[in-house]
């Protein structure tokens, strides 16, 4: 082996990443000290992204596919370099990958009540709590404005703030609705569609975008759930006359069926009728 072939054997001539974890976003290709060699293979696999970031500038970004890192398909690399069409010689520059695909169950929750006028109680408190997917749309953007130089991102560091963004979006959503507390448990469907599109208007500067959202629970406080209760029992009491000739006449039915009902029959039904005179 000749000294030509000793240090060529020192530069990178495969870059690729195979994920080995669910919840990293982003993670750096780590080349040990070694440049990458001009025409080195670099493989990006189907919901992946490679980000290449020259003396700290955005480079260029490859989508899924096989490339030959030449001059003609790195741009602004060649731009940033200022190579010439012959340039052979090693380069230096930090590779990322980028997950594109969905992050899926993540959840969300109201740390504290929310306040909302509502129609029927007047002002009271929700508390409402679900899931989410997230899914990187703008693979540049994202490493200018989250990731930066973190050699391994993963969704827990971007989960805190995006969860208080929900929170945001939620309160402001509900409290301008006008949906009665009541009505809301039908309505979830269409309030997480309101929530997911003014969610994704701030997470779109992020190069990220909201695919799924869910309602899963809106809930009262004690106190307001104890008051419904009550006033339920109350609707229920209030019409126990006609629950009870309702179960009367039943029970008469059923021992009239029986094959020994007959007289048990007469004497409810004559009960019956004498219950019903006395009301009246």
């Amino acid at each position: 082996m000749g000294i030509f072939d000793f240090l060529s054997g020192e530069f990178i001539d495969v870059i690729h990443w195979v994920e080995d974890r669910r919840d990293t976003m982003v993670w750096r290709f780590e080349r040990e000290g070694h440049a990458i060699k001009y025409g080195a293979k670099l493989t990006v696999r189907e919901g992946q992204a490679a980000v290449f970031v020259h003396e700290g500038q955005l480079a260029d970004v490859f989508r899924p596919g096989l490339y030959m890192l030449e001059t003609n398909n790195m741009p602004v690399l060649t731009t940033l370099q200022h190579w010439d069409h012959g340039f052979r010689s090693p380069f230096l520059s930090d590779v990322y990958f980028v997950d594109t695909t969905r992050f899926t169950d993540l959840k969300w929750g109201t740390k504290n009540p929310v306040m909302l006028r509502d129609p029927e109680f007047g002002p009271t408190r929700i508390r409402a709590f679900g899931s989410y997917a997230i899914r990187v749309t703008d693979p540049a953007r994202f490493m200018v404005e989250i990731v930066g130089t973190d050699g391994e991102f993963t969704m827990d560091e971007i989960g805190f703030q995006i969860r208080n963004i929900i929170v945001q979006e939620f309160s402001r959503v509900i409290a301008g609705s006008g949906i009665p507390v009541l009505d809301m448990a039908a309505n979830t469907a269409d309030l997480g569609a309101l929530i997911a599109a003014e969610v994704s208007k701030t997470l779109d500067a992020y190069g990220l975008t909201m695919p799924e959202f869910y309602i899963e629970n809106i809930s009262l406080p004690p106190e307001v759930e104890k008051a419904l209760d009550r006033r339920t029992s109350m609707g229920i009491a209030g019409d126990l006359d006609r629950y009870t000739r309702y179960s009367a006449a039943e029970a008469m039915a059923s021992a009239a069926t029986s094959p020994a009902g007959g007289g048990m029959a007469a004497g409810l039904g004559a009960g019956l009728g004498m219950a019903m005179g006395s009301g009246m």
